[in-house]
């Protein structure tokens, strides 16, 4: 009988082949300029209009990927990648994700697959205890752990929990009962605006909170507005703390927010993203102080544990509030291990009910790393980062904006917004570094983010060579 299928066989030559590749990329990627040069249409006008009727040979479509996709690629990856936030990667995570792929595993629920759903328990369990996270967040406790794909899906997971709670679970049957506000910060990430729109919340329901000169969230301001909103009859329900708002890293006061939190019965969820990777660093978990008043919390090690995308951590302090707002059981997944009560389905902990096996690959990466080789390299771009923070304070040209916590600096040119953004444009343009602003009290601020797996010295050192050179062409 015919088949099309790629044999094991061929399976095993091409995928040595495709390993080559990797490897040979990573040896070779600072040929690449950091961010794409292409313009819009490019790599779809080289595609066929059609998709091919006959089965075309793996050496064409690596060659095609060489020719029409890496033009199109902007290099994350990249040593001189200092841009929005990491999304850093490594060779153990890779190979875990690798596996993944060819177990294919459908971890909804633990009968499809009980490894995927013990590892991933274990997994989280392991990096509760990294982090010194509060004995809630364990699976020995009342709450556990899960992985997410992104930090987005963990703060709808969590407000749309938070809905439910607030409304004694009458919302699962009836839709939104009474006016629900939620409270953000004017630097709490984009996803809690989304996140509100989809459950249901509505963005007029979504208040924003006063940030202190470092834009961190005003716990006064925030107490203001939520006696407000008891007065004119609305029901407050959830609050988004942060461990390093995207924009500038700002630290909100976890410990007050999550006090006034407990005196008005509201969620309180912490959005660790990019910095609570930090947290496996005893030195930096001060910036966590607090947690234990805390309803969940999330960070995301495919942005600073070296694990690639996807991949986020989202924990709850007591999961019965998931399993009764998500847990839906069709009778074709109705089973004797999920009936007996001791298992954990998955399914029952977000939105979605597909599950990849994501455990695996931030397993190889802490079991590679361990501990101590994770806080080594954290320490390190931390480090860079401060060192770049204290030349921008011993130059007269910039400014620097607010002492960085960890490892994003802000700062700018001492000179116009266009000015900013001619420096930054022109540097990200000539490829050898690419960097992002942000706009901060009204004025343009640029960013420097140190966190991608390559990174040095000497890359910074690069970057400081080139805003130099273009402040020498503003002069001139």
């Amino acid at each position: 009988m015919n088949s099309y299928h790629m044999t094991p066989g061929q399976f095993r030559e091409q995928g040595k082949k495709l390993i080559d590749w990797i490897a040979d990329y990573y040896e070779e990627i600072e040929k690449y300029p950091v961010l794409s040069q292409i313009r819009p249409g490019d790599v779809f006008n080289k595609l066929p209009a059609k998709a091919p009727a006959e089965g075309e040979s793996f050496d064409t479509m690596l060659t095609d990927v060489e020719q029409i996709i890496m033009p199109g690629i902007t290099h994350w990856q990249h040593p001189g990648f200092f841009a929005y936030f990491p999304s850093n990667t490594s060779f153990p995570s890779i190979l875990g994700d690798l596996l993944s792929s060819g177990l294919g595993v459908q971890g909804m629920i633990w009968a499809t697959s009980p490894a995927a759903t013990e590892l991933e328990t274990r997994v989280l369990d392991w990096l509760a205890d990294m982090m010194a996270l509060p004995a809630d967040f364990r699976s020995a406790g009342k709450g556990g752990g899960v992985i997410q794909d992104t930090a987005s899906s963990s703060a709808l997971t969590a407000m749309v929990a938070a809905r439910e709670k607030a409304t004694f679970f009458v919302s699962n049957r009836k839709g939104v009962q009474g006016k629900l506000t939620a409270y953000v910060s004017s630097q709490t990430h984009s996803s809690l605006e989304k996140a509100a729109k989809i459950a249901g919340i509505g963005y007029e329901n979504l208040r924003v909170v006063a940030v202190n000169e470092n834009f961190a969230m005003d716990p006064e301001d925030l107490r203001r507005q939520i006696s407000a909103d008891r007065q004119s009859g609305n029901i407050p329900f959830f609050v988004c703390g942060t461990i390093g708002t995207t924009s500038s890293n700002a630290m909100d006061p976890l410990r007050k927010i999550g006090e006034i939190c407990r005196h008005e019965d509201l969620w309180f969820h912490v959005d660790g993203a990019m910095s609570g990777t930090a947290l496996v660093c005893p030195e930096f978990r001060y910036l966590a102080d607090g947690m234990e008043l805390a309803d969940s919390f999330c960070f995301n090690p495919h942005k600073w544990m070296f694990t690639n995308f996807d991949c986020d951590c989202f924990w709850v302090a007591d999961r019965k509030h998931l399993i009764h707002t998500f847990s839906i059981l069709p009778e074709y997944l109705r089973n004797q291990a999920t009936e007996s009560g001791a298992v954990i389905d998955y399914r029952d902990w977000h939105i979605q009910l597909g599950r990849r096996f994501r455990s695996l690959k931030l397993w190889f990466v802490i079991r590679h790393y361990g501990s101590e080789g994770l806080r080594h390299h954290i320490r390190q771009h931390v480090a860079m980062a401060h060192e770049f923070a204290q030349w921008v304070q011993s130059r007269g040209e910039f400014e620097l904006i607010m002492p960085p916590p960890l490892n994003l600096v802000c700062f700018r040119y001492r000179g116009s917004d266009e000015h900013n953004m001619q420096i930054m444009d022109n540097i990200n343009q000539a490829g050898e570094c690419y960097f992002t602003h942000t706009k901060l009290d009204g004025r343009i601020v640029l960013r420097l983010s140190v966190a991608q797996t390559g990174t040095e010295s000497r890359h910074v050192d690069k970057l400081k060579k080139l805003l130099l050179a273009e402040i020498e062409k503003i002069r001139n």
